[in-house]
């Protein structure tokens, strides 16, 4: 790959992705949802877990951003939007615009889930559904979630996060899901579209911690090769 058609990003990306990517990306479904409490870490200003309250499924969210305030969140927001919308128009014969036709509705895509997210954190309850925390350490009891959702996060930035990191961080994922849970990541590739090297190492020093390691097949192959997500069932 050259350098020109590489996704080029410095830092984490603020993600703004809705209900329907989430059910894509993780095959997912409302029966599946409503088993117990759902966790999505590294949510940023996504609009699944206000879009999931309206259909009374019971989403908690984490990421460090929601130290922000309502107005801090929305202007780094739609300032990601205007820059990730440059980037991805310069490359957009590497993605696979299958669901999301193209570069302007994907924009419009982001724009809105963006404006249902802050809608949701603006109001008084907001903190109870919002947590800042930052991998690789969570707030939560052990054994709380039934499913553990973390997404275009781990493996994406395996450039800045080490191996390391992602263990721990996979642990702690592990952790908060109750047994019978799942945890599932997507996707797991990263910003350069190459695999995660350390991925079968990391499988089996998760099954070790008690979490049954399957790759599944994603339903949202946006990303350039980008079919597989990591399913972790924990005995």
């Amino acid at each position: 790959m050259t350098q020109m058609e590489r996704y080029e990003q410095i830092g984490v990306a603020m993600t703004c992705r809705g209900y329907a990517e989430y059910e894509r990306m993780f095959d997912l479904d409302e029966p599946m949802l409503r088993r117990g409490k759902v966790l999505d870490v590294a949510a940023g200003a996504s609009s699944f877990a206000a879009e999931a309250r309206g259909r009374g499924i019971d989403v908690t969210c984490a990421d460090p951003r929601y130290a922000l305030s309502v107005e801090q969140i929305g202007e780094e927001g739609f300032a990601e939007i205007g820059t990730s919308t440059e980037k991805l128009a310069k490359l957009a014969h590497r993605f696979d615009w299958s669901y999301y036709g193209d570069v302007e509705r994907h924009k419009a895509g982001r724009i809105q889930s963006l404006n249902l997210f802050l809608q949701d954190y603006a109001e008084n309850s907001a903190r109870n559904r919002y947590a800042a925390d930052l991998l690789p350490k969570l707030s939560f009891p052990d054994d709380t979630f039934t499913l553990v959702l973390c997404s275009h996060f781990l493996f994406l930035y395996q450039e800045q996060f080490d191996d390391a990191f992602h263990r721990a961080a996979l642990a702690e994922l592990l952790r908060v899901c109750v047994p019978g849970g799942e945890v599932r990541v997507y996707p797991l590739l990263s910003l350069r579209w190459e695999p995660y090297p350390g991925l079968p190492e990391l499988m089996a020093y998760l099954e070790v911690l008690g979490g049954m390691c399957e790759l599944h097949k994603s339903a949202l192959p946006f990303i350039p090769g980008s079919t597989d997500m990591l399913c972790i069932r924990k005995k």
